[in-house]
């Protein structure tokens, strides 16, 4: 099932982005299977019917949502990999690690989504998104596996340390608030001393 389609015209410009975000707001506040199409066209504005003019069905316009956020997540890692090229596995990691907290911490609701509601993807939607979410993952996973080779890094399993360090820092969504006790900053250089730690990093 493809991406929602996207119109041609200024009205559907508009009309298109403000259904993902009503989506996006709805399903994060209240799940999947409790948001029914004619709520998202009245945050939006429209008839219900409207809606089919971007979407062909609730399941297409939530495999938009989660397709977009991840192809969009690995465009800005390919903008970035140049610079790393040469660099150091602990160098990497922290690069990526704090890549992580920057690209996410905006998105907390897209972030929400593409683990929670995976469930209700179709067999075939839940495949593409996670071959996408693997080649994220196995970014992460060789900078591990560099980092034991080298000798910089002392873990046991690359794979699971891999995704207890994405789960680590997909967790701050649960509870940073902008404007808090932390700056995005302090919020960066906190996590990368856990996951430098959680590797068995040399200081």
């Amino acid at each position: 099932m493809e991406p929602m389609a996207r119109k041609t015209g200024s009205h559907s410009d508009i009309t298109g982005p403000k259904v993902r975000e009503a989506a996006l707001d709805l399903i994060a506040r209240h799940g999947f299977a409790a948001v029914s199409m004619r709520q998202i066209a009245s945050e939006v504005g429209v008839q219900a019917g409207a809606l089919y003019n971007y979407t062909a069905d609730k399941q297409s316009l939530l495999f938009d949502l989660l397709i977009r956020h991840m192809e969009d997540l690995l465009e800005a890692r390919a903008a970035v990999r140049p610079e790393l090229e040469g660099k150091s596995p602990p160098d990497r990691l922290e690069e990526i690690t704090r890549f992580h907290i920057r690209w996410n911490l905006p998105r907390a609701k897209a972030v929400f989504l593409s683990y929670m509601e995976l469930r209700n993807l179709t067999d075939e939607n839940f495949a593409r998104i996670e071959r996408l979410r693997k080649v994220y993952e196995d970014e992460l996973e060789g900078i591990l596996r560099d980092g034991v080779a080298s000798g910089d890094f002392h873990l046991e399993d690359a794979k699971v340390t891999t995704m207890a360090i994405i789960a680590m820092l997909n967790g701050m969504n649960t509870w940073y608030r902008e404007g808090g006790r932390l700056s995005v900053a302090e919020i960066e250089e906190t996590y990368w001393q856990l996951v430098r730690r959680a590797v068995g990093a040399r200081v």
